[in-house]
């Protein structure tokens, strides 16, 4: 076998034993799938009845795609609580330690976190649906929508990967968790940013998750006033493509030189 062959088998060895924890802790697991439906419904009683949607539509035309890009940011926290555990407990060096190939255990996590994300959004559909939100623009403009989500979900692993090779334990983490939820409600998520105070909407406007938002928004056929209210918001397609790219760009090295220097 190859190099590149055995160091995708060595991921996928690594993957599975994030996969076999799926079994070992069934209610943490649904737990975490199922969160964001909590969070759709909550905003979605909460808001709905006070909101005005373009064309009469739906709130949950507006909010559901906010809260599939809303579920791929909080992936972030669980890619980095579980590579600090790891890191913490010692199961990193020792897989350093074996006769395998050294990429594996961080490839190994991207594999196990983006199919823990596809599951989610697959529940987070089914929500959806079950709630009265649909696509109109077609399979093909649909799929294309969950692939820029899922963009944003590599591009979030990565600085979720490189964060928790370098806090010192999950106390730390819990730290670095707080500060993702501002991130996550200076967005579109639940609202266009188009009636926020100028300045608040431009900063909430240039957030990649209102980016890929808005861009899922306009694949789907859903309403996003934002859209067209700026220069950011007509070009959020562009931007749900560029920002995760540059992401990755600058935190897949990093998490790579981090990994190679741990315990120097």
């Amino acid at each position: 076998m190859s190099t590149l062959g055995w160091a995708l088998a060595d991921s996928w060895t690594i993957a599975r034993r994030t996969l076999a924890h799926w079994r070992m802790q069934p209610a943490l697991v649904l737990f975490n799938w199922f969160f964001p439906v909590l969070m759709l419904l909550l905003f979605g009683g909460l808001l709905g009845g006070a909101m005005e949607v373009a064309d009469d539509s739906s709130y949950y035309e507006l909010l559901v795609p906010g809260i599939f890009a809303l579920a791929m940011l909080f992936g972030l926290e669980g890619t980095m609580t579980a590579v600090t555990t790891d890191v913490s407990k010692g199961v990193t060096d020792r897989f350093r330690s074996l006769p395998m190939s050294s990429a594996a255990v961080v490839l190994g996590r991207c594999v196990a976190d983006m199919l823990d994300s596809v599951v989610t959004l697959a529940v987070l559909v089914g929500a959806g649906l079950a709630l009265g939100w649909r696509w109109h623009e077609g399979l093909p403009s649909a799929l294309a929508a969950f692939g820029l989500l899922l963009l944003l979900r590599f591009a979030l692993l990565w600085v979720g990967i490189f964060i928790g090779l370098s806090v010192k334990n999950a106390q730390s983490v819990t730290m670095v968790q707080v500060l993702v939820w501002p991130v996550g409600f200076l967005s579109s998520t639940f609202v266009a940013t188009s009636t926020m105070p100028d300045w608040l909407g431009q900063i909430a406007q240039w957030n990649p998750l209102s980016a890929t938002a808005t861009a899922a928004r306009d694949l789907f056929g859903n309403p996003d006033p934002s859209s067209t209210a700026t220069w950011i918001g007509t070009h959020a397609g562009l931007a749900a493509v560029i920002a995760p790219l540059v992401l990755t760009a600058i935190f897949l090295p990093l998490s790579a030189h981090r990994f190679r220097t741990l315990s120097r």
